[in-house]
């Protein structure tokens, strides 16, 4: 029904936009600037839609490594993806675990270059009175209600000792290279892309369930580590 969809720019000018749903349920807002590099990896997408004629909002970050593919594939398929599925009103969590799967294995399926790019991501999902907050990598979701900070997703770093010892079983290993990274490589342990690396960098998302109660204000924020 309406989306905003965008990579961030990189010529020094801030970004910033919003909406109101369609049923008037919710408002959203997002700001953006660019960093100091040359480059941009980074991509975001804020996106109302109707699903068995309920209306669902879909706000994600996509915060690239290694070039930008990855994170502008994850960008234009993931939420198309998850709109699709089934179970996306009836089992929400599962249709978000899926569509994040399949937006990577049919991206690693396109892709014939042997390069090492990937991309962390921070979703939320609104549907109904339900919020389903997901993440890979240490992009990081903030819900803010009655003036407090609530953190609502945890960074997938190689030195936690949940993900080390997954890594390990998996026959791979983690060193300290400036920080510690998945074969001396990659500083998260969770993310979509990553080719060389997927046996030990999955893609699976931890998702949080919050109720979105319409009677308190709820700002969720899904700020980028922008590249400096």
């Amino acid at each position: 029904m309406g989306y905003l969809s965008s990579v961030i720019p990189t010529d020094g000018s801030p970004v910033s936009g919003g909406g109101l749903s369609q049923n008037g349920k919710f408002s959203y807002g997002y700001a953006c600037s660019p960093g100091k590099r040359a480059s941009m990896e980074d991509f975001y997408e804020t996106r109302i839609d109707s699903v068995d004629g309920q209306i669902v909002g879909l706000f994600g970050v996509f915060d690239g490594h290694g070039g930008a593919k990855v994170a502008e594939y994850v960008k234009q398929n993931l939420f198309s993806h998850l709109l699709r599925h089934p179970k996306f009103i009836s089992d929400t969590k599962v249709a978000i675990d899926d569509a994040y799967k399949s937006t990577d294995s049919e991206f690693l399926e396109s892709d014939s270059s042997q390069n090492q790019c990937g991309s962390t991501a921070s979703t939320a999902v609104l549907v109904g009175d339900r919020l389903f907050v997901a993440n890979v990598g240490d992009s990081r979701a903030i819900i803010c209600r009655g003036g407090n900070a609530i953190a609502v997703s945890k960074d997938h770093k190689p030195d936690q000792t949940d993900e080390r010892q997954r890594i390990e079983d998996a026959g791979g290993f983690v060193m300290w290279a400036g920080t510690w990274r998945v074969g001396g490589v990659l500083a998260v342990s969770r993310a979509f892309g990553d080719k060389l690396l997927k046996q030990y960098v999955v893609v699976d998302p931890e998702i949080r369930v919050r109720n979105a109660d319409p009677f308190n204000v709820c700002y969720v924020y899904l700020p980028l580590k922008m590249h400096m």
